[in-house]
């Protein structure tokens, strides 16, 4: 298991101020076969990244992403000022949990407190990751941990699907099957992404860069 803090953009639950980062938790664990479980997951509804792209685009964003100078919802991806917690006070409760482990635990900087990447490009990071390895010998026996794991994976993806699904897919599924086909065909990059990081915009700020809010 493995998270991490990041810039202060998301706002508390109920809130209108910035204080946590999306903070990110991923976990893996291998399976009986070459394809591990892997998930990874921000504590916010969106990435910061989705609100640049947006912008960039000229296109409205959904109104469950983040919020305007007052703390309401907005589409405008120029009014943002904020990311709201996935799933509200449960993401809020995450993103927290991630803080804690990841700064207070360390003695690092925390909450509104850790720096932005966004302001000095130059400047060194100041923030903390906490990674937990288990080794499942350690609990019991290994390859049948192996093997639960691929049972799991494959009784998910056994389970009757509802409307509108054509089929039901574990966590992590969409990954690993863009690995596999990237492994095969290459990465394919938009001409968008390439433009971007060929130019100076996230220097210049002509996204609006995170610094607008973040301190």
């Amino acid at each position: 298991m493995a998270m991490t803090q990041s810039d202060p953009m998301a706002v508390p639950f109920g809130g209108a101020e910035v204080y946590y980062g999306t903070n990110p938790i991923g976990f893996g664990a291998p399976s009986a076969t070459e394809t591990p479980l892997i998930f990874d997951m921000a504590t916010t509804v969106q990435a910061w990244g989705k609100i640049l792209d947006a912008r960039s685009k000229g296109r409205e964003i959904p109104a469950d992403w983040a919020v305007d100078e007052n703390g309401q919802a907005t589409t405008d991806p120029h009014a943002v000022r904020g990311l709201m917690p996935i799933a509200g006070p449960k993401g809020y409760g995450l993103m927290m949990m991630v803080d804690i482990f990841s700064g207070v635990l360390m003695n690092l900087p925390f909450g509104k407190h850790v720096s932005s990447m966004y302001n000095d490009l130059h400047a060194g990071r100041n923030l903390g990751q906490l990674y937990i390895i288990l080794d499942p010998a350690r609990f019991g026996d290994a390859d049948t941990f192996r093997q639960h794991i691929s049972q799991t994976m494959e009784e998910l993806n056994a389970i009757k699907p509802t409307e509108g699904f054509s089929s039901v897919r574990y966590p992590g599924q969409g990954s690993n099957e863009r690995y596999e086909r990237n492994k095969s065909q290459g990465v394919e990059i938009p001409e968008s992404i390439i433009d971007y990081l060929k130019s100076d915009v996230i220097h210049n700020d002509s996204y609006e860069g995170l610094s607008a809010f973040a301190n």
